[in-house]
């Protein structure tokens, strides 16, 4: 593995919807906190929208289109394209990495990055300059995607910005277009909000992983984990011998979902 100077932090990212291209305030905080670091050599995208077993990987070896995986849009959404270059170094990588922690790694060489993938790097790294492979999550077991993302974390010598995208809440019965983005969010997503906000702070990486059973309105905030799954592998690959440190870089909400979002290293 070729090791670099540049060490890229882990992410982990409150996604959006497509529209989020629309929201000023939010394409902002996510175009500032990219310039915050180098850019990566390559980046690893695992999206609360691939869950797939075993462990698989996006396509590598010839371009194909990006999952328009929304319905009910207008067109303009089916319109975006992000024309990222091919990563199969990193893939390579990754598989090697990954088998030898016990998975079996597979290629999908006719999928494209889904939404949860380009639409914020489409703000991030809007010259779609930077190599991209997507992973999907084999499991939603907490501590099996903890584990996962330790085995990822050499990437990181080698430049590669690893990046789990999901959000920090996420119902869709709180997601009211007439209402509007800046809606008054509902107490449950302020709570879980507030409590993961702490828990971050403070490292606390037994809670995040057990949080159906430590955070207030866990069940609420996440009726299904996926959205919260990707912050498991973010937390694998950027712990180390002194734990984590979290930083928040984006805060607030979104019709009502919090988009709080952090840089781990």
């Amino acid at each position: 593995m070729t090791q670099t100077g540049n060490v890229p932090p882990v992410l982990f990212l409150s996604h959006g919807a497509p529209p989020l291209a629309d929201d000023a305030t939010w394409t902002r905080q996510l175009a500032d906190w990219s310039a915050g670091f180098e850019k990566p050599k390559d980046i690893l995208m695992v999206s609360a929208h691939w869950e797939n077993a075993p462990v698989t990987l996006s396509a590598t070896e010839r371009k194909t289109d990006l999952v328009y995986d929304f319905w009910g849009f207008p067109q303009k959404y089916y319109d975006v394209t992000y024309d990222a270059p091919l990563a199969p170094e990193l893939a390579t990588e990754v598989d090697r990495l990954v088998a030898g922690h016990g998975h079996h790694v597979e290629r999908d060489e006719a999928r494209g990055l889904d939404h949860g993938a380009y639409v914020p790097l489409v703000e991030m790294f809007p010259e779609a300059d930077v190599p991209v492979v997507q992973m999907s999550m084999p499991t939603l077991d907490p501590q099996g995607l903890f584990e996962l993302g330790k085995s990822l974390a050499p990437l990181r010598e080698r430049g590669t910005l690893i990046v789990g995208s999901g959000f920090t809440t996420h119902n869709l019965r709180w997601f009211n277009p007439a209402a509007g983005p800046d809606t008054t969010p509902p107490a449950a997503s302020s709570e879980f909000d507030h409590w993961a906000e702490e828990a971050m702070a403070r490292g606390d990486v037994d809670s995040i992983l057990d949080f159906l059973h430590k955070a207030p309105a866990a069940r609420e905030a996440h009726p299904r984990s996926e959205h919260w799954a990707p912050l498991y592998v973010a937390l694998g690959a950027a712990y180390g011998s002194s734990g984590i440190e979290a930083k928040t870089a984006i805060d607030g909400f979104w019709y009502g979902l919090s988009k709080r979002s952090w840089t781990l290293t």
